[in-house]
């Protein structure tokens, strides 16, 4: 089964320096139908203005990546990890027992484009890490190519749960099937662009919530560029 989440149905946030707009409750916007999906609680679809950002603030037991789509983030924590994310780039942050971070566009002219994405984790109170790579186009042109799993598989990311996360480029004639295990639930975002998913048109901003379903199947992309979970087979995050 395969259900649409609209782009246009999104909570919106809008304050002067940042353009947010949230697939699931997030800050003041609440949709008691829209608290997540699996361990996916928040995918917030990011534009802040040059030389803004957001200053220092806490987090704790939660894994929290950025997705850069157009122009670069500054990232400085209390691990004392420094460094600049750009279009290609994952960022990971595990906060665990407790961290504290701050996020700016570092340029004076560009707009910084980016997905931030939190997932539940599977457990509490470890010890805080960061962790950041690079994804060459090449890698995830007509394909989706792992970027976050479990063990850090194949040189992905690694994350405290059971998710997958995939990043893939479609454009023409690029197809590509994911075949996932038995008993799971998927969750399709389409980043920018639009294709084709299991025969549903998705554009930039829409996403998708998949039950039972064995293959994800991309097609007709139109400078496409998408992100796929591969998720426990349950509806909310902490409910098991």
């Amino acid at each position: 089964m395969l259900e649409v989440r609209a782009a246009n149905a999104r909570g919106i946030a809008n304050l002067g320096w940042l353009y947010s707009q949230h697939t699931f409750s997030f800050g003041d916007y609440h949709d008691p139908n829209q608290m997540g999906f699996s361990d996916l609680r928040v995918i917030n679809d990011d534009c802040v203005q040059p030389a803004q950002g957001f200053g220092t603030h806490p987090h704790h037991d939660m894994e929290i990546f950025s997705y850069v789509l157009e122009g670069a983030l500054e990232h400085r924590d209390s691990m004392g990890t420094g460094s600049v994310i750009r279009p290609g780039d994952v960022q990971m942050m595990s906060a665990g027992s407790g961290v504290t971070h701050s996020e700016y566009n570092p340029s004076a002219h560009e707009l910084a484009h980016f997905l931030q994405i939190w997932i539940v984790p599977n457990r509490l109170g470890v010890q805080p890490r960061y962790q950041q790579r690079h994804f060459d186009v090449a890698e995830k042109r007509g394909c989706l190519r792992l970027i976050i799993s479990p063990n850090g598989e194949n040189g992905s990311l690694s994350v405290y749960q059971d998710v997958r996360v995939y990043a893939g480029l479609f454009d023409g004639d690029e197809a590509f099937t994911l075949n996932l295990p038995e008993n799971r639930h998927a969750y399709v975002h389409v980043a920018r662009g639009s294709l084709v998913l299991n025969g549903q048109y998705l554009s930039a901003g829409d996403g998708a919530r998949l039950r039972d379903e064995r293959e994800l199947s991309f097609n007709h992309g139109l400078d496409a560029e998408v992100l796929v979970f591969d998720l426990r087979p349950k509806e909310l995050p902490n409910q098991e």
